[in-house]
């Protein structure tokens, strides 16, 4: 992406991103449950960001929480993630953004004892593109929005 995507305005993210992509990223929605993509995915590679490339998990770091999204026990390294408190739904979470776009990824929450760290990070698999290991993600990026 040559432009800095927080400058893009909503009817370029819609040029971009199909239109479940938008409402996750850029609406903070959610796909149901058990419907994602990854969610049983076990391949070597990574996890960016659909909206702009940025990796943030390893697949190394995916673990099957029962939840319903994909999980993850940790970011692929410090930064690639933003969190800010989510009070919607008359809950308090932790709300996860991709740190180079802002797009809404998902949640965080303090309940996977059994995982390093104790922390579940609970993903839309629709806010993901998985780049195996080896490939360039800005050309698996490129080829997934000619779909």
């Amino acid at each position: 992406m040559t432009k800095d995507p927080r400058t893009l305005t909503a009817t370029e993210w819609k040029a971009l991103l199909s239109p479940d992509e938008y409402h996750v990223l850029r609406e903070s929605g959610t796909e149901r449950p058990g419907t994602g993509k990854y969610l049983d995915d076990e391949s070597d590679g990574a996890y960016h960001c659909v909206g702009c490339a940025n990796k943030l998990y390893d697949a190394e770091h995916k673990f099957h929480s029962g939840c319903g999204w994909p999980s993850f026990f940790q970011q692929v390294e410090e930064g690639a993630l933003t969190t800010l408190t989510d009070t919607t739904f008359g809950m308090t979470r932790t709300e996860m953004r991709c740190a180079v776009c802002d797009g809404h990824l998902g949640h965080i929450f303090n309940d996977a004892p059994h995982q390093p760290g104790g922390m579940r990070h609970c993903v839309n698999g629709t806010a993901l593109l998985f780049v195996p290991r080896g490939d360039d993600p800005q050309a698996v990026l490129d080829a997934h929005r000619k779909k």
